[in-house]
């Protein structure tokens, strides 16, 4: 068994109990679940602990002290003291301490399964814990929702969820096997909230070369100081690279690593972006407990891309081609059969092309405009 990597560690079993899938994913709430009654001192212990988690881990110190200063306010205020509902109360941390921040990741949840303890001195998971996950994200099949070749040899993948790079790298290698005579592929993450930076990295590895590529660099709060952390593609992959043209369909719910994804591609010129602007999220981190019922996702660290020197937290990736995310789908088929007209020789090949474009474009011409 390989170890996981610490922050992975330190949030399985919290992830667990607070339905987040993996930390990266904050954005994406959890199921319905019962709700529970709160006094006076269960809310005082979510809010002390949420303010020194804040304080000792969220990469921007400065903006952690103001959202303290912006709570306890807020407490002084009596502004808690009528919320029983212990969702409710999630709901208020989460809007007040994101009112400061801005940080579409940083949000405080409950959980109607009790959360348990883990010692500060024992950091990583229990074996249970890790057999546990590992048949989470198998069942889930590392985010692999559909891989399919759709009419014209084109390649579709639509992908939920950037999994462990490690238990994952079969399904990687056989997605692209499978994929590999298409003459375009589209990725849909149009539903994906995020996940492993390594996984991100090692399906972008199949899209260049041998030549390493950096991708992007991770630089995460350490003490006093940051720690960099750098991602970039792979000198060998397990499948065949994919040197053809590429489309990534987004929405305004693809969010943290599959915006990471997305803004690679379209940065280093690799892929064509179609779709909606996207979440907004480029701060990851770790799932902490504040209590037995509350947990919060605490950002720790930010995003650097090495091309624009900055990242896409609080505005989004824009996509190259702007149009509703229920019509994303059908327009990259229409851009890559275009392509595909204009390369093909064969006369045959070319009508049975133009005729799916027609197809196409009747079902955009029928799709009703939404409101």
């Amino acid at each position: 068994m390989h170890r996981l990597k610490p922050l992975f560690a330190l949030a399985l079993a919290l992830c667990a109990c607070l339905m987040l899938v993996e930390p990266c994913a904050a954005q994406q709430g959890p199921p319905e679940q019962p709700d529970m009654t709160l006094d006076a001192a269960a809310r005082k212990e979510v809010i002390e602990n949420l303010v020194k988690s804040l304080n000792e881990g969220y990469i921007f110190p400065e903006t952690a002290a103001k959202m303290e200063q912006a709570v306890r306010a807020r407490l002084a205020r009596g502004e808690y003291d009528q919320l029983a509902s212990a969702k409710a109360f999630a709901e208020k941390l989460t809007a007040d301490v994101q009112e400061v921040s801005r940080d579409k990741h940083l949000r405080v949840r409950y959980s109607s399964r009790p959360i348990p303890e883990r010692p500060a001195q024992r950091r990583e998971p229990t074996a249970e814990e890790q057999e546990q996950y590992r048949r989470d994200i198998a069942r889930a099949n590392y985010g692999f929702q559909k891989v399919e070749r759709l009419p014209g040899n084109i390649g579709y993948v639509d992908f939920r969820n950037f999994s462990d790079h490690e238990a994952g790298a079969e399904t990687v290698a056989a997605a692209f096997n499978f994929l590999a005579n298409t003459d375009a592929i589209i990725f849909d993450l149009r539903r994906n909230g995020g996940g492993n930076p390594a996984m991100v990295a090692l399906i972008c590895s199949y899209l260049f070369g041998a030549e390493p590529v950096h991708l992007n660099s991770l630089h995460w709060r350490e003490g006093k100081g940051e720690r960099v952390e750098e991602f970039w593609t792979r000198k060998e992959v397990a499948g065949r690279r994919y040197a053809k043209d590429v489309y990534v369909l987004t929405s305004n719910r693809t969010f943290s690593g599959a915006e990471e994804f997305s803004y690679n591609l379209k940065n280093l010129k690799r892929a064509t972006l179609v779709g909606e602007t996207t979440g907004g999220g480029a701060n990851p981190g770790g799932v902490v407990r504040l209590a037995k019922h509350f947990g919060a996702f605490v950002p720790r660290g930010r995003a650097v891309s090495p091309v624009t020197k900055t990242n896409w937290e609080g505005t989004g990736v824009e996509p190259d081609v702007k149009v509703p995310a229920d019509q994303a789908l059908v327009t990259a088929q229409l851009m890559a059969l275009k392509k595909a007209v204009e390369k093909a020789t064969d006369e045959d090949l070319k009508r049975a092309l133009q005729r799916e474009m027609d197809m196409l474009q009747k079902e955009i011409s029928q799709t009703p405009a939404k409101k």
